[in-house]
Order: structure tokens, then C-alpha cells, then sequence
């Protein structure tokens, strides 16, 4: 007799829908740290509309907007929700995962019930009037984070995705492998080929804070295989090993105190203590580099403390590419070292379809590893999290595993 409620690890028939199933739930009325906001609970399994697909979820990545959700802070997401569509009041995260195709809505023909895949972190209307006049999906008024502004991401036995966002996993990863490495490798790959002319060509420096986090190991990786030279920014000697195996040079960031929002220039004294911290970091940078060359690319995700040395550092004409503000969102610079020397600031923000499938056919030839550190099982998703939120996490991605009974496994 089949079953309406299945445990963790376990599967029903193949094309069997259960009428409830495990998910790790975000309430506002836990919103805290990530190992108080979590809880796993049993919820209605989300029905299929037209264009979507429901994944039985093996397992999911792990990632920084998460905390987020848990604190309920930048942003109430499940507030955001209610004020939008009326919501569920609860929130699944989860924005990296594997699974099994499942259960498919009208219109859906590009995946199949069985189809193996990996699912991209972003969806949006394709009817959307700026996407059919061209835009690049990732900039319409229309797209989302799946699994963070949206609900029901990977963290449940069941997701909900559209269909664009379903990519072939590639039969060499592990389940765990292919969920934990897409989201960051394909933030990163946007950020150093996205935004011409401004692209990592051959010998360009490339200056990487973070560079032992998730995005940070995947961009080492990709601005090597661009040709580009990789500098990366880290806080240990643990991690600068980490780095230089993935073939980056690198910087203790430790060794320096000048973060954070810079004083006022009228503030003579402090503001000219806080340049000579800048230009103590420069002055690293070039011994690191053997030469004294400015990044062509700053990769930035930090935000508040870092952003004012990169906009220093970048090369006259170069870009600070930024995708996130793990340090804090508000940021200060001085904006004549952006017009005098004609530096580009840009934002960046996850990858469209063909970035993300681009990453996942580097990972399928073996070119770029996912440097997957850590798996968990499904009732840990609150403890892994809490190691982000701590700054405790291991070098590289994490995933915890969730339909997959076990590591190691490419197939059901």
C-alpha cells in the first residue's frame, strides 16, 4: 500500500506523490540563530502547476542566504511572502540541490519523471515583458532566489522548480557533489566572465576575498582556468594552504586593521591612518603578485568591511565586482579613487541558464572540482548553518544529504 508520508532517505515508488512529506522549517516565531530557527516538520507536499516540476531532493547545498532567513533579518522572508501572495507562513529554504524528477506540470517538456538533476537557484515569468525584450533573465523585475525569496527550496523531501531550472546532473558526482557547488560556482563564473569588457583574460590579476568560502575556492578555480592569476584574501594559515592547492597566491587578512567603513576625509588624522592601512594591504598585494600590478577584477562579496580597499586597489579602469555583503550592506568609498581613475562597480548577482549550465559541463569534464568539505544528514541543517553564522564553517561547500541514504552514491 503506498504510503502518504515517507521517511528521510527513503523513496517512494518512482511518480508516487506522497501527500506529506519531511521538510526543515523557518517560523516566525523561532527567528534567531540558524540552530534555534530550524526545525524539521511533516507539511503538505506543494502541488505541481503548469511549467514547473516536483523533485524528489537527494541532497541540498548549503549557503549563506539561509542565515539570513533564519534571523529573519536583512529581510522577513516569509512576511515578504504574506504581503505578496498570502504565503504559508513558514519558510523551506534551500537554494542548491540533486534529486528526481518526480511529478511534472502541463507544459512541461524538456525533463521527464527519472530524469537525474541539478537545480539553478533563480526562476522567473518568462512571459515577463522585459525578458521578451531581450533582457537577461537574472536582471527582469520578475526573477527570485528558489529556496530563499521563494518557498519550498531543497531543505524538504520535495522541491518545487521550474522546468528551465532543472540541468542533467552529470553521472560522474555524487548527489551530494552536484547539489553543494552550483550556486557559488556560478556566482562566481557570472562575476569574472559577465560584465564585458570587463572579463578575466589571460595574466590578469584577480584579487578574491574569501577565497577558502565556497565562492571563493570556485573562483580560484575559474579565473585559473581563464588564464587569470588568483590572489586570494583569507584569515588563517589553514586556509592560505587550502587556497594555494587550489592554485591561488594569497593574503592573511589578519595582518592588517584598517576594515570597515573608512572615516570622513575631513578627518584628517584617522582618515590618513585608515589609507596608510589600505596602502600597507596594496603593498602586500604586489609582493604576493611579484610585480606591481593592479587586480583587473576585484571579487567581492563581503561588502561593508572590505569594499573601500578593493575600489582602492582595482586597476584604473578594472571592476569590483560584488555579489553579496556577508560583513554588512552598508558601504562607504571614496568615490574620486572610481571617477579619477574610471573604475567600474558592479553588482552581480547568481548566473542565468547558460552560466549555470556552462559551470556544470566544467564540472562534468573534471575542470572544476565542487570542493565539497562537509556532509551532514538532513537533521543537521540548523548545526550547519550555525557554522556559517559563526565564521566556523570547513573551507569549500557543504551539503547535507536528504532522499540519498548515504554519501557517495551518483544514482538512485
Amino acid at each position: 500500500m503506498k504510503r502518504d508520508l515517507y521517511e528521510v532517505g527513503t523513496m517512494p515508488p518512482l511518480g508516487h506523490v506522497p501527500e506529506r512529506m519531511y521538510a526543515s522549517v523557518i517560523r516566525p516565531d523561532r527567528f534567531g540563530p540558524p540552530t534555534q530557527a530550524f526545525r524539521t516538520e511533516v507539511v503538505d507536499v506543494p502541488q505541481v502547476p503548469r511549467g514547473q516540476v516536483l523533485v524528489l531532493v537527494m541532497a541540498a547545498g548549503i549557503n549563506f542566504n539561509n542565515v539570513w532567513a533564519a534571523l529573519g533579518r536583512p529581510v522577513d522572508v516569509i512576511a515578504m511572502r504574506g504581503k505578496q501572495s498570502g504565503g504559508e507562513g513558514f519558510h523551506i529554504g534551500g537554494s542548491d540541490g540533486s534529486g528526481i524528477v518526480w511529478a511534472v506540470g502541463e507544459s512541461v517538456n524538456s525533463v521527464a519523471v527519472g530524469d537525474h538533476v541539478i537545480m539553478s537557484a533563480c526562476h522567473w515569468d518568462e512571459s515577463a515583458e522585459d525578458i521578451r525584450l531581450g533582457a537577461d533573465p537574472m536582471t527582469s523585475s520578475t526573477q527570485r532566489v528558489w529556496g530563499y525569496e521563494d518557498n519550498f527550496g531543497s531543505f524538504a523531501q520535495f522541491t518545487l522548480v521550474a522546468e528551465y531550472q532543472c540541468i542533467p546532473k552529470p553521472p560522474s558526482l555524487s548527489w551530494e557533489e552536484s547539489a553543494a557547488f552550483l550556486l557559488t560556482a556560478a556566482t562566481a563564473y557570472r562575476q569574472l566572465t559577465g560584465w564585458p569588457p570587463n572579463t578575466v583574460q589571460p595574466a590578469d590579476p584577480v584579487l578574491i576575498w574569501g577565497g577558502a568560502g565556497g565562492l571563493g575556492s570556485m573562483a580560484i578555480q575559474l579565473a585559473g582556468l581563464l588564464g587569470g592569476i588568483p590572489v586570494a584574501v583569507v584569515s588563517s594559515e589553514e586556509k592560505a594552504e587550502y587556497c594555494r592547492k587550489l592554485g591561488a597566491l594569497t593574503i592573511d587578512r589578519t595582518e592588517f586593521d584598517h576594515w570597515g567603513r573608512p572615516p570622513e576625509a575631513s578627518d584628517t588624522e584617522r582618515f590618513d591612518a585608515w589609507l596608510a592601512g589600505v596602502r600597507a594591504f596594496g603593498r602586500r598585494y604586489w609582493e604576493v603578485l611579484g610585480s606591481r600590478r593592479a587586480p583587473r577584477v576585484v571579487l567581492e562579496h563581503p561588502g561593508q568591511d572590505t569594499l573601500p580597499t578593493s575600489l582602492y586597489l582595482c586597476d584604473s579602469a578594472g571592476m569590483v565586482v560584488i555579489c553579496g555583503a556577508t560583513s554588512g550592506f552598508q558601504a562607504d568609498v571614496d568615490l574620486r579613487f572610481l571617477w579619477m581613475r574610471q573604475k567600474r562597480l558592479q553588482g552581480s548577482h547568481f548566473a542565468n541558464v547558460r552560466q549555470c549550465r556552462a559551470v556544470v559541463h566544467l564540472a562534468a569534464a573534471g575542470r572544476l572540482d565542487p570542493c565539497l568539505s562537509m556532509v551532514e544528514t538532513f537533521d543537521r541543517i540548523g548545526d550547519v548553518h550555525q557554522l556559517l553564522y559563526e565564521n566556523r564553517q570547513p573551507p569549500g561547500n557543504m551539503a547535507v544529504l536528504v532522499g540519498a541514504p548515504e554519501p557517495g552514491l551518483t544514482a538512485a
